[in-house]
């Protein structure tokens, strides 16, 4: 049988293959908000961790993501994954290098255009981070209650609920939820500006497995119905071999850019993926 990663590893950057045709929608924007495609370029990032000493969470990374694309990044723990979520998703700055998100150079924004685009960016995280006075519903509405919509919030919870398995549910608290239905909640609080990207870190990592496949074909098919682009940062290699592109990081570098969009068994994906070392 063909080795996928072999077979893939040339057409490593296919997935940015339709970046020329660059997505224009404005962040912040949620009408008509379709994914993201990403551009990015020498990002680099370091951290001091003693005296005269830096570590480099993200060194010289050029990447290019097509919209609507789903992509794992993998590595050892500190190789930079959870770094390169928060840049893009501009909770942190880069030292260096340019960051284009949806046609809009994020790397160029201000803080009142920042606080603006990450409204149009959901965030999972492996901690739910819900907050524990509020039910199910509220939790949901939690990031747009400050602000003006032009939709009803809490049709569009109920709305978002229903659709991540949870109708019924709404006035539950977290304590009352088990993990996975916590991250259902959570899952369906980062849908609710609609976003054009999602970043998930480690979406699964508090999860047994059967609740983690849950939450995959829960990603992928609001994926597909939204038409979002998606980068999941994970460690496992199961969960990595379901996106359509794996791209390992190293120190903060990338090591390998693979196309996963070939239709391999995930075994196949496993296996050839844990070879790399």
């Amino acid at each position: 049988m063909t080795d996928p990663v072999a077979a893939n590893t040339g057409a490593a950057n296919t997935g940015a293959a339709n970046t020329g045709a660059a997505n224009t929608v404005t962040p912040g924007t949620a009408a008509g908000r379709t994914g993201f495609a990403l551009e990015l370029r020498g990002v680099c990032k370091s951290y001091g961790i003693a005296k005269d000493r830096l570590a480099r969470a993200a060194d010289d990374v050029t990447l290019e993501l097509a919209a609507g694309a789903f992509v794992a990044l993998t590595g050892a723990s500190g190789s930079g994954k959870s770094t390169l979520l928060h840049l893009i998703g501009a909770m942190e700055r880069p030292d260096a290098g340019t960051i284009v998100v949806g046609g809009t150079e994020i790397t160029a924004l201000r803080r009142g255009a920042l606080a603006g685009y990450r409204r149009s960016v959901g965030f999972v995280f492996q901690r739910y981070h819900l907050l524990p006075a509020l039910t199910a519903l509220d939790n949901v509405i939690a990031p747009v209650l400050p602000y003006r919509t032009d939709f009803s919030k809490r049709d569009r919870a109920r709305e978002l609920l229903a659709a991540v398995g949870l109708a019924g549910r709404e006035q539950s608290l977290p304590a009352k939820m088990s993990g996975g239905e916590q991250q259902r909640v959570a899952i369906a609080r980062a849908l609710i500006n609609t976003p054009g990207l999602l970043l998930a870190d480690e979406p699964t990592g508090n999860l047994d497995s059967a609740n983690a496949s849950e939450i995959l074909q829960l990603l992928g098919s609001l994926r597909a119905q939204h038409q979002m682009t998606v980068i999941m940062a994970t460690h496992d290699q199961q969960v990595a071999a379901q996106a359509q592109r794996l791209i390992r990081l190293r120190d903060g570098a990338v090591v390998d850019d693979i196309d996963l969009a070939g239709g391999y068994p995930v075994e196949d994906v496993v296996r050839s993926v844990g070879q790399l070392g």
